[in-house]
This record gives structure tokens, C-alpha cells and sequence, in this order.
């Protein structure tokens, strides 16, 4: 049986934490003792996330655009001048789009890609110097179900997860012999803000809750062993398809 890993006063940085799962994430990583650093577009909602953990003073609130180069580069200098490193990175922000193909524009596309896609992959690659030197270096990307499988009128967000499921798989195996473990779980339908948005006839009854999605990331985070796991899907029989 693997040890479980202590994390407390350990480090961590969520993107996409003022709601659904990334807040769920924040939580139960809190309970873990760590301390994070809370990113998303609106302070209001991270401030919210940061008071619901019981811990505030442990919690860093990064309202910022992660589209934008300053945002990542703001976020850097704050892990590196106040966190000092990191140990725990969460990729979880997000969008969805549920649009005809003819119907999504190529500005549709460039956005989806860039937040769900690129954003990923350029903080995966600006931490990678601070998670080496941690001493239980994680990297958890978020991933959807419809990083395999392609549904109607989600052809671009299909493809943004496509490309994130393919980036995660080859840096697990890249960065495997230097200690530092990448994951992505990949969840079906989970009743979140944005799928409510995106959805609306959807029911939340008999869906993923974000709070399951948080105990798999928890124990990724604070159980470390031999295997390369870079991918675990995360779902439950369903009807139709869903983001």
C-alpha cells in the first residue's frame, strides 16, 4: 500500500478556482494543509473560494486573465517572490462551447485552444523550474470525457482536450525520471456552472459532483508512486453525451 504523503505547508496553484471543480479542488486540498494560490477571472468568486476553505490567511487570491502573457507572468512572480516554489499545479480552467461546426468561427476555435490548450502548456512549462525543486512535484490537468471521443457540435473543445490528453501524456514521460508526476483525469458529465450554462437541459441528478472529481486529485497529490498514470477517466453511464 502506498504511504499517503503529508502536504502540509505545501504549495499549490489552481487555475479556474472560483467555482465548480477547481473550487472543489481548492478545498480538499486545503484540508490536505496546503497553501494555495487561487486564479480566475473574478475576485469576487476566488475570494469566496478562499473564505470557504476556513483558511484565508493560507490562501493567495490571483484574480487574473490567464489569456493574457502578463497574467501567467504575474503568477509566476508570485509564486517565486512569495511561495518561494511550488509543488502542486491544477490546470483546470476552462471553457466549453457547444456550437455547430459551420456555426463555430475561427476566432471561436483560436479561443478555446488558447485557454483549454495552451494555457496549460505554457504554465506546465514556466513551473517545471520550481516543481524541481519540490519534494512531491504534481502536475493535474482537468481534463473531459470528449478527449476521446468526438461529439456533435463540440468539435472545438473536443479538439482543445485532444491536444491537452496529448501534451500530458508525453510530459509525464518526459519529466517521469526527474521525480515529477503528470496526470490528467479526464470526467464525464459534472454538474458545474458551465455545463448548466452550456446545457441547460441537462439535470444535475445522477452526474459527476466536482467533489469527486477533488478526492481522485487529492489522492494523486499525496500518493506518489511507481506507475506512470497520466490519464484517468472519470465517469458514469449516461444517456447522451455531455461536455
Amino acid at each position: 500500500m502506498l504511504e499517503k504523503l503529508d502536504l502540509t505547508g505545501k504549495r499549490g496553484l489552481i487555475t479556474g478556482a472560483g467555482s465548480g471543480i477547481g473550487r472543489a479542488i481548492a478545498l480538499r486540498l486545503a484540508e490536505e494543509g496546503m497553501k494555495l494560490a487561487l486564479v480566475g477571472r473574478s475576485a469576487d468568486k476566488l475570494v469566496r473560494t478562499a473564505a470557504l476553505t476556513g483558511r484565508p490567511l493560507d490562501m493567495l487570491v490571483l484574480p487574473v486573465d490567464l489569456t493574457q502573457p502578463r497574467g501567467i507572468d504575474d503568477i509566476m512572480r508570485i509564486l517565486e517572490g512569495h511561495f518561494k516554489g511550488l509543488d502542486v499545479l491544477v490546470n483546470n480552467a476552462g471553457m466549453a462551447l457547444n456550437r455547430p461546426f459551420e456555426e463555430t468561427s475561427e476566432e471561436d476555435y483560436d479561443r478555446i485552444m488558447n485557454l483549454n490548450a495552451r494555457v496549460p502548456f505554457v504554465l506546465c512549462k514556466r513551473t517545471l523550474k520550481l516543481l524541481r525543486q519540490s519534494e512531491c512535484p504534481t502536475i493535474i490537468n482537468i481534463g473531459s470525457v470528449v478527449a476521446h471521443d468526438g461529439y456533435a457540435r463540440q468539435a472545438a473543445y473536443a479538439a482543445s482536450k485532444h491536444a491537452l490528453l496529448g501534451m500530458t501524456k508525453a510530459l509525464a514521460k518526459e519529466v517521469y525520471g526527474e521525480g515529477i508526476r503528470v496526470h490528467m483525469i479526464s470526467p464525464g458529465g459534472v454538474y458545474t456552472d458551465m455545463i448548466a450554462i452550456a446545457r441547460p437541459d441537462l439535470s444535475p441528478e445522477g452526474m459527476i459532483q466536482p467533489e469527486e472529481v477533488a478526492e481522485l486529485a487529492a489522492y494523486l497529490a499525496t500518493h506518489r508512486g511507481g506507475a506512470v498514470i497520466d490519464e484517468i477517466r472519470l465517469h458514469r453511464a449516461a444517456k447522451e453525451p455531455f461536455i
